[in-house]
């Protein structure tokens, strides 16, 4: 047994108040279950996949002759695994490669598809193969909401608007007669349609004033049935730039359910030389946590711009792009974006939970880049293999906060955690009364040495103990292998109160989330 696989047993076997023989940190959390917050929408805890690399091909979607267990061509274990995660949403199909993808391309017989070329990720050959039918299938396998993208990039407004209308109606139109012809009777439920992507950049290097006037025209255009319409998204911007928000708050505050922003967690905060994904040192380590909680300012700031312009809070922010971005893996495509996931990831992925769950009344839909082989994945896969990410297992520790309802945390007396000039704090923390009626709460430790006994008070009432899960390992870049596929996974995770005091042990460099008992 290597030294990952004790170290989990070792957590399994013990409660967690008598983890470390060693001195914690001493940390008090406070919640106030008596002022109920926002609903988390379950669609913070959205997906992401686009044509890149092997994200769907080979990932996710086989084809149906296919020596791998499939139904319609995607995995069965691929999306068994994904349907335990209760996955709210995918957006598709990107992402840069929405604005070069002519939807008429993915439709009818497979054989009969044009052969195009991925431009952005790798110029690869794009065979169609999985178009809308295909898409739809998944969303339905894995009892999710459709998130589409269409294409202002390359594409006109009649074209986005016959696909709408080939998706969502009911009529005898010809191209919902042609929808009928491939196979599909009853419209699709498209519960989301996004107007372009990145503008700024990919998209087609816009002013956020030219985008907001081409994104009126396009929504007015764009027709469906009422009760099948899909909420509009505007393509906002990233980073700390926030005049997209502003600008399209301003001149669309009624044709737009949200905005999304974009923010990616680069260890090094430089795009040539990012950092690699494993063998990475505590600078790495510190840096990256660094970056990830930056996204904290920007969305206060984007919410502060929104707040000003749309105080009747009916737009959203939708950060429908975030994740980790790595140097990609030695030895495989670079514009496949293929990269491991280790125990850090999984931190970063836990920071964003609670710092989504504070503006809860405003992020109301976020989608990590992206579901399998891609960026901060879920899942790798290697032909007919499949292992989960410790970052899956962070969003499957968190499934009880979908739709739950926020509450205040307070931190106190947290140490922070320094390493050189940087300093960031010891203890992230949220909590939340879930729809089964039990109150949960998630720690994260972002300290890789110290441990950190977490005093948990709830307001108002007497606590008896916790029981939930805890990820952590030896290793900051524990990362699973095809040789090795569970050498990190979550453990079982206890505390009793003492007195009437319960304290929670945290690992070092660890994720909980545990169920309070009173």
């Amino acid at each position: 047994m290597n030294i990952i696989k004790q170290s989990i047993a070792a957590i399994s076997l013990v409660t967690i108040s008598t983890w470390p023989a060693f001195a914690a940190n001493q940390v008090s959390v406070t919640i106030d279950a008596g002022k109920p917050g926002p609903v988390i929408n379950k669609n913070v805890y959205g997906q992401f996949a686009e044509h890149l690399g092997t994200g769907i091909y080979e990932g996710m979607y086989v084809g149906t002759s296919s020596k791998i267990p499939n139904t319609k061509g995607w995995r069965n274990d691929v999306v068994g695994a994904l349907k335990q995660l209760h996955v709210p949403l995918v957006r598709w199909p990107g992402g840069c490669f929405a604005d070069e993808y002519h939807w008429k391309d993915g439709v009818g017989p497979r054989a009969k598809r044009p052969v195009k070329v991925n431009t952005n990720w790798g110029a690869v050959e794009e065979s169609n193969a999985v178009g809308t039918h295909e898409f739809f299938d998944l969303v339905d396998l894995l009892g999710a909401d459709a998130y589409v993208n269409g294409n202002l990039g390359s594409g006109s407004v009649q074209e986005m608007a016959d696909w709408v209308e080939y998706m969502t109606s009911d009529s005898k139109s010809s191209l919902a007669n042609l929808r009928r012809k491939n196979g599909r009777e009853k419209p699709f439920k498209v519960a989301y349609f996004a107007i372009g992507n990145e503008a700024w950049g990919c998209g087609g290097n816009m002013t956020p004033e030219h985008y907001t006037n081409l994104y009126k025209n396009y929504e007015t255009m764009l027709k469906a049935p009422k009760e099948s319409r899909p909420l509009m998204i505007a393509s906002g911007g990233n980073d700390y730039d926030t005049k997209w928000t502003d600008v399209i708050s301003k001149n669309a505050k009624a044709q737009t359910a949200g905005i999304s922003f974009h923010y990616y967690t680069i260890p090094t905060g430089k795009w040539e030389g990012k950092g690699a994904a494993t063998g990475f040192a505590e600078p790495h380590w510190i840096s990256t946590l660094a970056n990830t909680l930056k996204i904290e300012s920007m969305i206060k700031n984007n919410v502060a711009v929104l707040d000003k312009n749309d105080p009747e809070k009916k737009i959203g922010l939708y950060v429908d792009e975030w994740g980790t971005w790595y140097d990609v893996e030695t030895g495989t495509t670079p514009g496949f974006l293929y990269q491991q996931n280790t125990l850090r990831d999984a931190v970063v992925a836990a920071l964003n939970f609670n710092i989504f769950h504070q503006h809860a009344d405003r992020v109301q839909m976020t989608n990590i880049a992206q579901m399998v082989n891609v960026l901060q994945a879920m899942i790798l896969t290697e032909k007919d293999k499949m292992l989960l990410t410790p970052t899956y297992h962070a969003f499957h520790m968190y499934v009880p906060f979908q739709d739950a309802t926020s509450l205040p945390v307070t931190v106190a007396d947290d140490k922070a955690y320094t390493l050189g000039e940087t300093t960031i704090p010891g203890i992230s923390a949220s909590a939340a009364r879930a729809k089964d009626g039990k109150l949960y709460l998630s720690l994260v430790n972002t300290n890789p040495g110290q441990p950190a006994d977490v005093v948990v008070n709830v307001a108002g009432k007497q606590l008896a103990g916790a029981n939930g899960r805890v990820l952590t390992a030896t290793a900051m870049d524990a990362h699973n292998t095809f040789q090795n596929p569970q050498a990190i996974k979550p453990a079982p995770f206890s505390a009793k109160a003492s007195g009437g005091k319960l304290t929670v042990t945290v690992p070092a460099k660890a994720v909980v989330v545990v169920a309070l008992e009173g």
